[in-house]
């Protein structure tokens, strides 16, 4: 008679060397179906646990990650703040070192004449030519600047006028009414501007960033003739004033009067 499937056993039959005695084991297919079915429980939790610690191994690397990138961002907010500072210290240098070249107080622009947006050529009896030539004794900027070196001889050819420390694009003004006899770029001067005044009298204005005249145009005291720069030969924005009497260099402060 067939056993029925369920009561179906496996032998096993342990026999060890030189011994006399075997050992018997019967397992059932049953048994075993479930000794395997545990067997794979087992390893799917094993699976599992093993698949947990990575990710939980990730998340605290990441978050080992963003640790460091907050350190990082706290020490560069650290750096703004200080850059912030700096900045606003360097703001309240510069607006020392503005009042100290004279910064141009309110109604200032009343002493300049500022030229209409076309200006007419010589001879052509605009309002440019009322005053005339006169003596260049009017400070040749609207601000009074300041000083960085005046006029001395040397070896190496000296220097023959003012250099006027100002604000780029700062008005620079004729010093005298006369006719615009040279302008143009110079390696030394850079931007420069020569108005003959008349009477041995010559002014010169150079490192100007910007002319406002033109070439043989008659210009009023105190006209516009150009903006400072730093063009030329030049080490920061400054004007380069000279005062020539008949071809030969004098003082400008012999003729002229800095502001006070």
């Amino acid at each position: 008679m067939k056993r029925p499937r369920r009561d179906r056993k496996l032998t096993i039959m342990l026999v060890p060397d030189g011994a006399r005695e075997s050992t018997t084991f019967h397992l059932s297919y049953f048994a075993l179906r479930g000794v395997a079915a545990l067997g794979a429980l087992i390893a799917l939790g094993l699976t599992v646990m093993a698949g947990s610690w990575w990710y939980l191994a990730a998340r605290a690397s990441r978050a080992s990650d963003l640790q460091a990138e907050v350190e990082v961002m706290t020490r560069d907010r650290a750096r703004v703040t200080a850059l912030v500072q700096r900045l606003e210290t360097i703001e309240t240098q510069y607006t020392k070192i503005r009042d100290l070249f004279g910064r141009a107080e309110d109604g200032a622009l009343s002493d300049v004449w500022l030229p209409p947006a076309t200006t007419p050529r010589r001879g052509a009896g605009s309002a440019q030519a009322q005053d005339g030539p006169s003596l260049p004794n009017v400070w040749p900027l609207t601000e009074r600047g300041f000083v960085t070196r005046g006029v001395h001889e040397g070896l190496e050819g000296g220097h023959p006028g003012l250099d006027i420390a100002v604000a780029t694009d700062s008005y620079i003004r004729a010093a005298g009414g006369g006719t615009v006899v040279d302008l143009g770029d110079d390696a030394v001067y850079g931007r420069f501007v020569v108005i003959d005044h008349g009477s041995g009298y010559t002014t010169l204005y150079g490192h100007a960033s910007l002319h406002l005249v033109t070439l043989g145009q008659e210009v009023r005291a105190r006209q516009v003739v150009a903006l400072s720069g730093s063009t030329g030969r030049s080490t920061g924005p400054h004007l380069h004033f000279e005062v020539l009497v008949d071809g030969e260099h004098v003082d400008p402060l012999t003729v002229v009067k800095q502001p006070t």
